[in-house]
């Protein structure tokens, strides 16, 4: 096996979020993979179907993850936390989030409905986000594929965009450092600034941040390495997977194998 070969896609998305992949097809697209574990990381929603923070499930390690999208003043950052043993207080920002999506996901569709006077088929429930809306989009009589739909539409500042009301960084923090096993900062250099989201880590006292990532093109993770460094943190890594097949980045087996050192140990999935 290759040192850098990915032995852990730790950023999977499932169709209780805005990913395609069942949970109970998770196990399947890790072996096909060649992956030993997965972490599920719904949008701000801990899969109700994994019965433990850690489990096995056919041969294959399920972490159960949240990924949560925090403010830092101008920022907005995805938080990633590992091992989920559920607190109140994160269950009951949760459930408010979750009702925030519901109701920004109707007033998107209304724009979007009375500007290209098209009707979508979408009725907006608990892990809705914009994917499924920009699918509505392509799927209806609009003249917009599913990337048109973000980079004309929906997209941060488009005509029908609509903001979410997310916790404050300290607050996201706290909740995620009372109930996981490791908070990671998600995909530092998709931020506008990397250097500030580095930042917002580092004063937070994050454990992690996501170095395997997806990023296309020639990206010099140099300033990621040198503050994962400087700040002695360990690295996660993911694929960002909201398709059907994982696997397209996530860690090396060293990497690996000091993340799993701070996870619980697997329980059998019921």
């Amino acid at each position: 096996m290759s040192s850098e070969e990915t032995v852990a896609d730790l950023h999977v998305h499932t169709t209780a979020s805005d990913g395609r992949l069942s949970l109970a097809a998770v196990p399947a697209a890790a072996t096909a993979a060649g992956l030993e574990a997965v972490a599920v990381t719904d949008h701000d929603r801990i899969h109700e179907g994994l019965d433990a923070p850690v489990v096995d499930c056919e041969g294959v390690t399920v972490v159960r993850g949240v990924e949560l999208r925090v403010a830092a003043d101008d920022l907005r950052l995805d938080l990633l936390g590992y091992a989920v043993d559920p607190t109140p207080a994160l269950d009951d920002e949760l459930a408010r989030i979750q009702r925030d999506r519901v109701q920004r996901a109707r007033a998107i569709v209304d724009r979007v409905e009375d500007r290209l006077g098209v009707t979508l088929d979408i009725e907006p429930r608990e892990g809705v986000g914009r994917p499924h809306v920009a699918r509505a989009i392509e799927a209806s009589d609009a003249p917009y594929g599913y990337q048109d739909a973000f980079d004309r539409l929906i997209g941060d500042g488009g005509p029908c965009y609509v903001a979410r009301e997310v916790p404050d960084v300290a607050t996201g923090v706290e909740l995620l450092a009372d109930a996981c096993a490791l908070v990671s900062l998600a995909h530092p250099l998709r931020y506008d600034d990397p250097a500030a989201a580095l930042a917002v880590a580092a004063s937070h006292d994050l454990d992690a941040v996501e170095r395997y990532y997806p990023y296309g093109g020639d990206v010099d993770l140099g300033p990621v390495d040198r503050f994962v460094e400087r700040h002695d943190l360990l690295v996660t890594g993911g694929s960002d997977a909201h398709g059907r097949e994982v696997g397209a980045a996530g860690l090396p087996e060293a990497a690996y194998e000091r993340v799993a050192a701070r996870l619980p140990s697997p329980e059998a999935q019921g």
